[in-house]
């Protein structure tokens, strides 16, 4: 039985994916230009005063919409920035006649392994427009050219991203099954009703089908007892909000630090609450605590979102931390994140990456599973000593806070809106055929 549902979860996606790969035409007005023709493209760093040329430029391509306060946020209130001594690009562009054509965002974070304090890099929104796709590759050529950084990261679930990490001699991370999706679905019929409507089926053999599915579903949540394990008595769970994180988290934090020596993505609590103000978010983020004789045990981090085609609510455990590894203690995050999702109202609770002693908790809750197209986490170190080291498992700490998986949200300006708020990523658009690899891989040795 198990079987058959993998083969037929593994052909609804596949059916999904493939009608959003058919849907690549541009969401707005393609650029004009003066001379007529196809003007030459030339690369520079970015600079504020891009945003304009940028936000059509992600516009055009239906990519979600940005802001200047958020741009604000990543390269001038960025806490990682203000303990480095250099000066980092926001991104780079490239510009044909005075039209932005292509972009790449470039975030600093800050990572501890141990008692060492590594400088990181994110890649962020990776968008060509079709003429200049063959030579979008000197935008990441770019990104890894930067000599002031220890480590690159790219978290993204598109293959084409993943071929080109791969081409700048980037590895996947090595945490088993980080690309396998745990999930409970908490809402049955609105779950259903989102999957009919990326199918794409006629109306009435998508009521038929969508009837017959959340029929099942629901029957099978309740037989096979999909959900998170209720914690002992012996721990307190709480909610808070972002601008409520303080000290304790800076005491839990130190002692993460002092524990076996993982990469770790900062979290302290100016960091925490930096990564998740994001301006003009439509989304939600809330903290929940666990606290043991009064001492704050760990927490976990659950961001909910409305999916603007699909109409899906779904939330994501964004971060777990728990001392000492304490499996009790991620136990009663975990389901304290799951009753937080029901009450909000969420149709999915998602769980993404995480080292084993996490996944294996959330696994004792018997999620359903399913396959992401490609790694989502690829990385490079700029130390061959210190890559060596990350090619053990236990050497990570990998989750959606890590890169932009949950930094970057859809961001608006306040109080208007601005145009273009779809939800999917630039990247997808992004087409890497095998001569443009090929540069890449020259660019990169």
């Amino acid at each position: 039985m198990g079987r058959i549902r993998e083969k037929f979860s593994a052909s609804i996606l596949s059916t999904i994916r493939a009608r959003r790969e058919s849907a690549s035409a541009p969401q707005g007005e393609q650029p004009s230009y003066a001379s007529g023709g196809l003007p030459p493209a030339v690369i520079r760093e970015a600079s504020f005063s891009d945003f304009d040329g940028v936000a059509a430029l992600k516009q055009r391509w239906g990519v979600a919409a940005d802001s200047m306060e958020n741009w604000e946020r990543l390269w001038r209130h960025n806490p990682a920035l203000m303990q480095q001594n250099c000066e980092r690009p926001i991104g780079w562009v490239l510009e044909a006649d005075g039209v932005v054509v292509g972009y790449l965002g470039n975030i600093s974070l800050l990572c501890r392994y141990g008692d060492r304090t590594l400088t990181a890099v994110a890649s962020h929104a990776l968008v060509v427009d079709p003429p200049y796709r063959a030579i979008g590759v000197s935008l990441v050529a770019a990104f890894f050219r930067q000599k002031s950084a220890d480590l690159f990261v790219s978290t993204s679930a598109i293959e084409s991203v993943g071929r080109m990490a791969l081409a700048f001699k980037c590895s996947p991370v090595p945490q088993p099954d980080y690309g396998t999706v745990l999930f409970w679905v908490l809402k049955p019929h609105p779950f259903v009703r989102a999957l009919m409507k990326k199918l794409e089926l006629k109306p009435a053999v998508s009521r038929i089908v969508g009837a017959l599915t959340s029929a099942a579903i629901g029957t099978d949540r309740m037989i096979g007892r999909r959900r998170p394990r209720r914690p002992s008595a012996a721990f307190s769970t709480s909610e808070i909000s972002v601008n409520e994180i303080g000290d304790k988290f800076q005491t839990l934090w130190m002692q993460k630090l002092n524990e076996n020596p993982r990469l770790l993505t900062d979290r302290s609590p100016a960091a925490l609450r930096w990564h998740y103000e994001i301006p003009g978010d439509r989304g939600s983020v809330r903290v929940l605590c666990c606290h043991q004789n009064g001492e704050l045990s760990g927490f976990a981090v659950v961001r909910s979102d409305t999916d603007e085609q699909s109409g899906l609510n779904k939330s994501i455990i964004a971060d777990i931390i728990v001392r000492n590894d304490d499996g009790d203690v991620a136990g009663a995050l975990c389901f304290a994140a799951y009753d937080y999702a029901q009450r909000l109202g969420s149709h999915v609770l998602e769980v993404v990456g995480f080292p084993d002693h996490i996944r294996n908790v959330c696994e004792q809750g018997n999620p359903y599973r399913r396959k992401l197209p490609a790694c989502p986490f690829f990385y490079k170190s700029a130390n061959p000593a210190f890559d060596r080291t990350l090619l053990n498992s236990n050497a990570w700490y990998a989750c959606p806070f890590d890169g932009d998986a949950t930094l970057i949200r859809p961001s608006y300006s306040r109080p208007a809106l601005r145009e273009g708020s779809g939800m999917r990523i630039a990247a997808d658009k992004v087409e890497i055929v095998p001569h443009v690899l090929k540069r890449a891989r020259t660019q990169a040795s």
